[in-house]
């Protein structure tokens, strides 16, 4: 095998060649190991999981139930358990109401309860909305709940609750 110059014409044997490769193998295991303990630093330092929502969420959730109770069972939220990029989770959100003008769904609020602002959205339906159901996408901050509450006509309240594990971040700094 020749190597170096092409011109040169300087041959170098096996030992010569596993010496060089044995040579090239050692600078690399320094760089090998600091990047695997970053890895494990940055592993470290994620979200633990959901943390207590923020005062920001108490006081959004606050402003739509009242002093109501929210009826879980009726309403469901859809979002995937694992999202990798927080910049874009969809969602898909229904209730079960018969979308009559004495009884149906009015509004569904989106929250979030890590977010920097954590009302996302509001929908409203009127009964010629014929179902309430409203699908889109959203950005996530960090590994959170997301709630959903819809109001009926006759002040009915219907909640669902879904934790997303958030692997990047979409909302930025506070």
């Amino acid at each position: 095998m020749i190597f170096g110059n092409p011109g040169a014409s300087r041959r170098i044997d096996r030992r010569a060649f596993l010496a060089s490769l044995a040579a090239l193998t050692a600078m690399r295991l320094p760089a090998r190991a600091e990047g695997e303990a970053a890895a494990a630093k940055a592993q470290a330092t994620e979200d633990p999981g959901p943390q207590p929502p923020s005062a920001q969420f108490e006081e959004a959730f606050a402003r739509i139930v009242g002093s109501g109770t929210p009826l879980d069972g009726r309403m469901t939220i859809e979002l995937p358990e694992d999202a990798e990029n927080g910049n874009i989770v969809p969602y898909k959100i229904s209730a079960e109401s018969p979308m009559t003008a004495e009884d149906h769904v009015a509004r569904v609020h989106l929250l979030s309860t890590l977010n920097p602002q954590a009302s996302v959205a509001t929908f409203h339906f009127t009964p010629l909305s014929g179902k309430a159901v409203v699908s889109g996408r959203m950005r996530l901050a960090k590994t959170q709940d997301v709630v959903a509450v819809a109001v009926t006509s006759a002040n009915v309240l219907l909640v669902a609750r879904q934790t997303v594990i958030v692997g990047i971040g979409g909302c930025g700094t506070e």
